[in-house]
């Protein structure tokens, strides 16, 4: 399983190559995401590299015509032995950097970024009593660093659940060697997000459109979170082929040996 060059425009490609096998199981992706959604407070994101490799593993399911079922995200714990002890690793580095992320954006952020996340918590707060949320001080500077910190997070975990799962790598090596494919990639992941968010936000203006159109712009927010649950099954959908183009054969996901190993 060696590291694999790609053109910056193959970033497009795997938006395309995503949505085209979510649609061929919409409702199976979706259900996954909710299933994720619902966990996530018990699991407080120590799952989200498993998460990721469970999307993976599931649009490698569809791509053989199969159903993906909630057991993909259970398949990278049934290795046992070294890669067991490297996925449970990954999990819990994850936690302690998001953790430690999270807390940085809050020393920052101070009472205004508490107040804006239990305000988004609630579900129940209105445009008009966010907008004061937004301008207070602090909160600026902890989002930003929230959201560059998380994004930085991502870079060695990007392929690392998948290189232990499929190359057999120690949780140290599979987050060295995702760093360096994101990095010398990093022109296609760059296309990606950029591709990604093209589409995220055409999807919202079209949708207010309608909405205003039908006279019923009130009823946008109601149709917001469907919306977000289908855009974000989607990419999770399209995780898959940027690791499949990054390195070189990856294995099929209903490989029971899982025997390869990167040299």
């Amino acid at each position: 399983m060696k590291l694999r060059l790609v053109p910056a425009r193959q970033g497009a490609l795997w938006v395309r190559r995503g949505l085209r096998v979510f649609f061929q199981r919409p409702l199976a992706y979706c259900v996954l995401f909710a299933l994720c959604l619902l966990l996530a407070p018990l699991l407080l994101f120590a799952a989200a590299p498993l998460t990721s490799l469970g999307f993976m593993i599931a649009t490698g399911l569809v791509l053989q015509g199969r159903f993906p079922l909630p057991g993909v995200f259970f398949e990278p714990l049934r290795g046992g032995g070294a890669r067991l002890r490297a996925q449970l690793t990954l999990c819990v580095a994850y936690a302690i950097g998001f953790s430690l992320v999270f807390w940085l954006a809050d020393s920052v952020g101070g009472e205004a970024f508490d107040a804006f996340l239990q305000a988004m918590r609630s579900g129940k707060t209105s445009p008009q009593e966010l907008e004061p949320l937004l301008d207070a001080p602090g909160l600026q500077a902890g989002r930003a660093l929230l959201l560059g910190g998380l994004a930085l997070l991502a870079i060695p975990f990007w392929h690392a659940p998948a290189l232990v799962h499929w190359g057999g790598l120690s949780a140290p090596k599979a987050l060295f060697f995702s760093s360096v494919a994101w990095w010398r990639n990093k022109g296609a992941l760059l296309v990606y997000a950029l591709t990604w968010f093209s589409v995220g936000l055409v999807f919202v203006v079209l949708l207010t459109l309608a909405f205003a159109l039908l006279g019923q712009a009130q009823l946008i927010m109601l149709a917001i979170m469907p919306s977000l649950l289908v855009f974000y099954a989607a990419f999770y959908a399209s995780l898959y082929f940027t690791f499949a183009d990054c390195f070189e054969a990856p294995p099929s996901p209903s490989d029971p040996a899982h025997t390869e190993t990167l040299p």
